[in-house]
């Protein structure tokens, strides 16, 4: 287990093997008809996020090898907008059969609990959590011009010009925004939060000097970086990134609290059968153990997470506490 996934989890459970969920589909009592073996038809996964996103392209490359596994297309539904309430509904209300599902994300389920007075969904009981899809860290990045390397240069400056001092983030309300409000709070400075509409256009602002730091992923960046035109100053991943390894993590800067990742998960509708979430939960872990999807993510900075269904309740639980109390800090409020 990477260091990675040893941060998120914590867990010694084990991962399911999905024998017992074969089992459980083929059992029949006497008399009754007999049941296909799940899946039998193709499995819609519902997105919050626009098509072409990095998350549903590698959604889709898990659908190829989940088709080659059971013989079943994964059917990509995208349904963006409501900081994912939209997307939640959807699935809340589909038949709990496990063919339609949720590519559960950071923000759903740990995140707007806390920022949204009320929600149409709980993140408990209006689902049966699946398993981790995958999670990435952020990276506090500056404009090239910008005379700071380090995160301790970066406060020293902000403190020398308040007036001017500022972070970006790729939504407001989301890991983005609330990683620059732990950050300003324990530092003790005043910097302004410039919200945007997804990740582009803060990078846009970002290059163009219109905003001096920003939380974003270092996929987004990293051209950026290499190109000479944006500077990383640090990590949020519990260890540095092998794709830029000479950039420390908020910990070795001093910000131990700062250890973030943003995550995505799979998630079914509540009521959908043990034997049905065991049997997703072993095919979709199957998947993306495979060296083909395992080398792709981390190429792009990505963490396979092939968690049990325990695992990744018991994840979402504890990831609430900790969103809970930054939320607090920000004094942010989503409208509802």
């Amino acid at each position: 287990m990477s260091n990675r996934r040893r941060f998120l989890l914590q867990s010694g459970a084990g991962l399911i093997t999905g024998s017992s969920s074969m089992a459980l589909l083929a059992q029949t009592l006497p008399g009754t008809p007999q049941v296909d073996p799940f899946p039998a038809r193709p499995v819609r996964v519902v997105v919050p996020f626009a098509a072409g996103n990095t998350l549903d392209i590698s959604l889709r490359q898990v659908g190829e090898v989940f088709r080659a596994n059971t013989g079943q297309p994964i059917v990509v539904d995208a349904k963006p907008g409501g900081s994912g309430v939209i997307a939640a509904q959807a699935v809340m209300q589909a038949p709990a059969d496990g063919y339609t599902l949720l590519l559960s994300n950071i923000s759903m389920l740990t995140i707007n609990p806390h920022t949204f007075s009320k929600l149409p969904y709980d993140p408990e009981r209006s689902f049966r959590h699946i398993t981790g899809f995958l999670g990435t860290s952020l990276v506090m990045a500056v404009p090239a011009a910008l005379p700071v390397n380090t995160v301790q240069e970066f406060l020293a400056w902000a403190r020398a010009n308040p007036a001017g001092a500022n972070f970006a983030s790729f939504t407001a309300g989301n890991a983005s925004h609330f990683t620059g409000v732990i950050l300003a709070r324990r530092s003790g400075i005043d910097l302004v939060h410039v919200p945007f509409n997804g990740t582009p256009p803060a990078v846009t602002a970002l290059l163009g000097n219109q905003v001096n730091s920003a939380f974003l992923p270092l996929l987004a960046v990293r051209p950026h970086v290499e190109a000479g035109r944006i500077k990383v100053l640090a990590i949020t991943s519990p260890q540095r990134s092998s794709l830029l390894p000479s950039v420390p993590t908020f910990r070795e800067s001093g910000f131990p609290e700062l250890e973030i990742y943003t995550w995505a998960g799979l998630s079914a509708p509540a009521g959908t059968p043990d034997a049905v979430v065991e049997r997703i939960a072993s095919e979709f872990t199957r998947a993306i153990r495979t060296k083909e999807i395992t080398d792709k993510w981390r190429a792009q900075d990505f963490e396979p997470l092939p968690w049990s269904p325990a695992e990744f309740l018991e994840f979402i639980r504890r990831d609430s506490r900790r969103w809970a109390e930054a939320v607090k800090l920000s004094g942010f409020r989503a409208a509802d």
